[in-house]
């Protein structure tokens, strides 16, 4: 359900009321085994008691140099403010309550101190003070993170390691593993699990990536290809379509079958796609040139395996993307406008002024602006004014503007509440690597 801005302010005054327990439900501590209930591991402390409140709470965490900040998504208070050295990427957990960090040592796991207890018939819905956990999750170079189907799947790029984690259990630490493996060689990869345990993931060497596996629950490959080069990425479309993108196009999974998706130029890469599991259509970022920016977008149609291109007033960069609430493709392009994208016919219906304009500079490390959706809601990042910006995309308008006091690098964001069938937006959102140099 779309969370709108006079929603919005109602989630903001029943997370200031706790509510009385009505009769008949227990509390929170009254289900002790409940997956989605406060961490009580002395490994993932919480900072404060839960509080029950009246409706889900979205989160979103900013990473800044030097540390992470957690902010209210209602209201774009800053909650939480956590020191942490390094370079480190963000990544909603897939229980739509954490946050996993790709930092050293692995994915360290980030509590938004938001999340609901299903109950019958409803749910209730509990806060506590958003903190840094000592989980982590081992990994030599933390990568991909995908979370799909109720499990969440990382990919260590260092070593080729792969594992599968319960979404539900992440507080539970190296308890929420439920299967792993490994890739023949180390690459910079990725993988999702599909809901009858069916698996892809790419192939490759640090050198050179072009294939894609499919395998079975037991890990016995039911079909692959070899020819995507530089293959990156991922998103699950409707009816559980995935797309995974290559140099030259992209490779479609769908209806137990492997299909390569040409693009339409010699170079026409895709390396991030944005998915949503009520859409068969994909958002991906499209380069005709290794060395130009790009300001052509490719909408991959999984139910024909066919590809349409739209170009934009600007060019981009890969993390200006989303998907609006009613499946709208969203590019956030140099001229400071949110481009507002109907995914069927390619019609650029709106285009919504955020920031002032702006350019991808030659290190992607750099702080550049960044759309994340939530409820419906989309979060632009403007890095340049200090600034986070809520965009009402179906009223074409900034519904509220923050003044940060760091400089906002990267953003994720939680919804508070249960997500059975919890989807990375971007899903193949994490990570591009341009000739010459790796996001990740």
């Amino acid at each position: 359900m779309r969370t709108t801005p006079s929603s919005l302010r109602a989630v903001a005054l029943a997370a200031a009321l706790p509510l009385v327990l009505a009769a008949g439900c227990g509390s929170a501590d009254d289900d002790g085994d409940d997956a989605t209930a406060a961490p009580t591991s002395e490994a993932a402390p919480t900072s404060s008691a839960p509080t029950e409140v009246g409706a889900s709470s979205p989160r979103l965490a900013l990473t800044y140099e030097g540390g992470i900040q957690i902010l209210d998504a209602t209201t774009l208070e800053v909650l939480t403010d956590e020191e942490l050295d390094g370079f480190n990427r963000l990544n909603a957990a897939g229980d739509g309550r954490h946050f996993l960090v790709s930092t050293t040592g692995g994915f360290r796991l980030l509590d938004g101190g938001a999340w609901a207890e299903p109950h019958g018939d409803h749910s209730h819905y509990y806060t506590s003070d958003p903190a840094l956990t000592d989980i982590v999750f081992s990994a030599d170079t933390p990568g991909h993170v995908v979370a799909h189907a109720g499990h969440t799947v990382l990919f260590d790029d260092g070593t080729g390691d792969v594992t599968v984690l319960e979404s539900a259990e992440l507080a539970d630490g190296d308890d929420a593993e439920v299967g792993s493996f490994s890739t023949p060689e180390a690459h910079h990869g990725v993988a999702v699990q599909l809901e009858d345990g069916t698996m892809l993931v790419s192939d490759g060497t640090e050198d050179e990536r072009s294939g894609v596996r499919i395998l079975d629950a037991d890990g016995e490959e039911l079909a692959a290809r070899d020819d995507c080069p530089s293959v990156h990425g991922e998103t699950v479309a409707a009816g559980e379509a995935v797309v995974i993108g290559c140099e030259d196009g992209a490779v479609l999974y769908t209806g137990g079958e492997l299909r390569k998706i040409q693009s339409p130029d010699a170079y026409g890469r895709i390396g991030n796609q944005f998915g949503t599991e009520d859409s068969p259509i994909v958002l991906g970022d499209y380069e005709r040139s290794a060395e130009d920016r790009s300001s052509t977008v490719a909408l991959i149609d999984t139910t024909t395996a066919s590809m349409q291109l739209v170009d934009l007033p600007a060019p981009y960069w890969y993390r200006s993307f989303g998907r609006g609430p009613n499946g709208e493709g969203l590019v956030l392009t140099y001229d400071g406008n949110l481009q507002v994208i109907d995914p069927v016919s390619g019609a650029i219906t709106t285009s919504i002024p955020v920031t002032g304009t702006w350019e991808e500079s030659e290190d992607w490390q750099d702080a550049h602006p960044q759309v994340v959706v939530v409820d419906g809601m989309a979060y632009v990042t403007d890095p340049g004014a200090q600034k986070i910006h809520a965009v009402d995309v179906e009223a074409g308008t900034v519904w509220k503007s923050a003044d940060l006091e760091v400089t906002p690098i990267e953003l994720a964001g939680v919804s508070g509440d249960v997500e059975e069938h919890a989807e990375h937006e971007h899903e193949g959102e994490h990570g591009d690597d341009h000739e010459g140099e790796q996001a990740e």
